[in-house]
């Protein structure tokens, strides 16, 4: 038989047609809200746990290529290859070879090799990821098809190595880019929240889509952008590309297929209900090419003004929910200074948008004790700070 069509077999009954092991990695904190996303999204995954850092469950090749698309808090999404016991170079270079990395992976030239080790004897992570590097090339080697020949060689594709007392998993990533990159803002504000912690909030407080939402700081405009996909029922990934691409398993056809399932719910409002803005003109001119660059503009109002002269009776007599980041860190000057600009915010909340739901990003434990409503809190760590998730309603 031609190398070519038993390899061809071989995925189709190891990798498509099998029932796998994956891993979902979370933003810390948000495991159980990403589990609860992933029951939402009705696919055929079975075992489901929550674990610190994460999400496991057994599913399809589908089913992975559905979860990178659809879910919004996740960060990654690694496929389980093997799991091992090496206690030496000589019983970690047998493991290896065990592994049929033709059914994986394309190219060994494009491999990214990520290794952490916890109370093992092989410590050595760089020897490890050598090992690694070369059980591969070898690998691939032997079956002679090599998928990086063509004109436009495939990104590099990570495999995880994860030694915790000399027991070793391994996996690879069939995301690329960490999924919080949606593919929709080409320049980041300054210290911008994560899409991911964006989507959180959203989820957190109850977000529809049907009702009106402010975003009266909205700088790079994350909470805008994240919420008109949640609005027009655009599956979080759907601008942009994933690792699973350039799998040998992958099918473009097949993927194409499951995309055109969630366009037909598409939705398409007859007037905006979000409403963005921020005092600096060139973030509104900015996030409104976005806007009109992905088919968001008939969701997403934008407006130049500063939140302290905005009133939301002047987009809406109805109320609904305010999303707040508001400057911090590297985004404003002094200490003192972020203090009394969130003591302000709070101050013209409690005077404008009572009985609206809000979502409020403290910057420390001690400003979030100023907040002169009571809102369920959430610990929130972003760009190496720890800050606070505040939602609830404004009474």
């Amino acid at each position: 038989m031609h190398p070519e069509i038993s390899l061809s077999k071989r995925i189709k009954r190891h990798v498509i047609g099998r029932t796998r092991s994956y891993f979902i990695a979370s933003p810390p904190g948000f495991e159980t809200l990403c589990a609860k996303e992933l029951a939402s999204l009705a696919l055929s995954v079975q075992h489901t746990s929550v674990i610190p850092g994460g999400v496991e469950f057994k599913g399809r090749l589908d089913d992975c290529y559905l979860a990178n698309l659809n879910l919004r808090t996740a960060n990654r999404i690694l496929l389980r290859l093997h799991a091992f016991k090496a206690s030496n170079f000589k019983q970690l270079e047998k493991r290896l070879v065990e592994i049929p990395w033709e059914l994986y992976l394309s190219h060994p030239s494009t491999l990214k090799i990520r290794a952490t080790v916890k109370h093992c004897r092989l410590y050595h992570t760089g020897a490890i990821e050598k090992r690694f590097r070369e059980s591969i090339a070898n690998g691939l080697a032997v079956t002679a098809i090599n998928g990086g020949n063509g004109p436009d060689p495939a990104p590099p594709q990570q495999v995880f190595v994860r030694g915790i007392d000399d027991r070793f998993t391994v996996s690879i990533d069939s995301s690329g880019d960490n999924l919080y990159k949606r593919g929709l803002k080409k320049r980041a504000g300054t210290a911008p929240l994560r899409e991911t912690l964006a989507a959180a909030s959203l989820l957190l407080a109850g977000y529809s889509g049907q009702e009106p939402l402010v975003d009266p700081m909205c700088g790079a405009g994350t909470y805008s952008l994240e919420a008109a996909m949640m609005a027009k029922k655009i599956p979080p990934g759907w601008f942009r590309e994933f690792a699973f691409m350039h799998w040998p398993a992958y099918r473009t056809k097949r993927f194409g297929y499951l995309k055109r399932q969630f366009e037909e719910h598409f939705v398409r409002p007859d007037k905006p209900l979000i409403f963005a803005s921020d005092k600096d003109p060139l973030a509104c001119r900015q996030l409104e090419q976005c806007t009109r660059q992905f088919g968001l503009s008939d969701t997403v109002s934008i407006n130049k003004v500063d939140f302290f002269e905005l009133v939301p009776r002047d987009f809406t007599d109805q109320p609904g929910l305010v999303t707040i980041n508001p400057p911090y860190g590297r985004r404003i000057g002094t200490r003192q200074e972020s203090a009394e600009l969130f003591q302000a915010v709070c101050e013209k909340l409690a005077r404008e948008y009572k009985s609206w739901t809000l979502v409020l990003i403290a910057p420390s434990r001690l400003l979030e004790k100023k907040v002169p409503f009571k809102l369920q809190t959430y610990p929130l760590f972003h760009g190496g700070l720890r800050l606070k998730l505040m939602v609830g309603k404004i009474r």
